[in-house]
């Protein structure tokens, strides 16, 4: 006996798994309830909720208030056709994707080209076969299902980026806040002790910075002053420049170590050199830190201008005489916190009236500019000399304005720091 062909509503393929549903509705457009009803058939013993329309017209104004998933249009249709209905459906606003299937019972590839280029996504040839169909809509349910879950990948990203933005605003309100705070160590930039004058400057390469610059005075004839950089940047080398200010510090002699308490209240230097072995032992001992620092610490004699000084890594201070000649001085040495028991030596220059002495950290004599040549010292004296008329602040400045010339930056690649002593007239 001859076998027959089974029947569409006979069709049973698997079921596709419903734990990630992409499709909740299809909407199913045909002008002929008889098509209509022998697809739906199908579509509902699959599961799928099924919206009927039978006009282009009727489905775009279904789709316009239901979040339809799928489409399953025919081809064919008077007034409104299934591309022109397709065309207009891609218009719609919509949250997510929808997927469209054309029934058609062309088949020729331009036909279908026209299809795809009109917006639809798969075709499928009349007479609809189940298990065609079947596969065609699990094949579109993939695609939601990715779609799905790539929005909410976004929605994640999203939400975590604006978690991170406002980590990124608070923490930058503190680094605000920091900066002041750090800024504040330098109370006075521009002082005037006796026959000398004293300028500072201190700009950071980001909210803060590893640089320090400071004075104390030690009693009625002698004031210390000091360079500091501090290795790194951010954060964790501010924190490191504050402590040291403490140790350093002109509101607090007696925690100063820089200096010696000889009677109730009178004063004189520690030895620079022995205050720098001190700051050593400090930081080895008792700082958990993988950082180290650079110092330039020294005094001045008010009544005779003889500075003495030592050297622990920073740039070579330089002075400039009444008559505009330049010299760098120093001994170099070692930077504080890498090796205990480190030595270092002082050494004495003797400033007449008119005379001056700067000391700037790194961030000006490795300075680079666009070719990445550092400014180095032979740079740094060229820009006193050019600046020569210049006293205090205004010559601070006229260098940073200078330095900014030369690397062709407004934000130095390192802090930017020095320390300007003036003697006399």
């Amino acid at each position: 006996m001859a076998q027959t062909a089974p029947k569409l509503l006979d069709q049973k393929p698997p079921q596709l798994d419903t734990q990630d549903v992409a499709i909740k509705s299809i909407l199913l457009v045909d002008d002929s309830r008889l098509q209509r009803r022998i697809l739906l058939a199908s579509l509902k013993r699959w599961g799928y909720h099924v919206i009927e329309a039978a006009s282009g017209a009727e489905a775009l104004a279904i789709c316009k208030k239901e979040p339809i998933d799928l489409v399953i249009s025919d081809w064919m249709m008077p007034e409104m056709d299934g591309i022109e209905f397709c065309q207009l459906f891609r218009q719609l606003d919509r949250a997510s994707y929808g997927y469209f299937i054309l029934l058609t019972s062309k088949s020729e590839k331009d036909e279908v080209a026209l299809g795809l280029d009109n917006g639809a996504d798969d075709f499928l040839t009349k007479p609809v076969n189940a298990s065609e169909l079947r596969a065609r809509i699990a094949a579109g349910e993939r695609i939601l299902q990715m779609e799905h879950r790539l929005q909410e990948t976004n929605r994640l990203v999203s939400e975590t980026l604006k978690e991170l933005q406002l980590l990124y605003d608070t923490l930058d309100r503190d680094l605000v806040e920091a900066k002041k705070l750090q800024q504040s160590l330098l109370p006075d930039r521009h002082q005037k002790f006796g026959p000398a004058t004293l300028s500072m400057i201190l700009r950071s390469s980001g909210h803060v910075g590893g640089d320090l610059v400071g004075s104390f005075p030690i009693n009625d004839t002698q004031i210390g002053f000091y360079g500091i950089d501090v290795s790194g940047h951010g954060i964790s080398s501010a924190l490191m420049t504050a402590r040291l200010a403490g140790y350093l510090s002109a509101a607090a002699p007696k925690q100063n170590v820089a200096i010696k308490e000889v009677s109730p209240g009178a004063y004189i230097p520690r030895p620079p050199a022995q205050s720098i072995s001190l700051l050593n032992d400090l930081v080895l001992e008792e700082m958990d830190t993988e950082h180290y620092f650079t110092l330039l610490l020294g005094y001045l004699d008010l009544e005779t201008g003889e500075m003495v000084m030592a050297q622990a890594g920073h740039p070579y201070p330089l002075v400039q005489r009444k008559n505009g000649d330049c010299e760098f001085v120093g001994n170099g040495g070692l930077p504080v916190g890498l090796i205990e028991g480190a030595e270092y030596e002082e050494f004495r220059t003797v400033l007449a009236s008119g005379d001056r002495i700067i000391i700037p950290s790194d961030g000006v004599t490795e300075c680079p500019n666009a070719d990445n040549d550092m400014l180095e010292e032979e740079g740094f004296e060229e820009l006193m000399r050019r600046n020569e008329s210049l006293h205090g602040q205004k010559l601070l400045e006229a260098l940073v304005w200078d330095l900014s010339a030369f690397s062709g930056e407004t934000d130095f690649p390192d802090d930017v720091s020095a320390i300007l002593l003036e003697f006399g007239d």
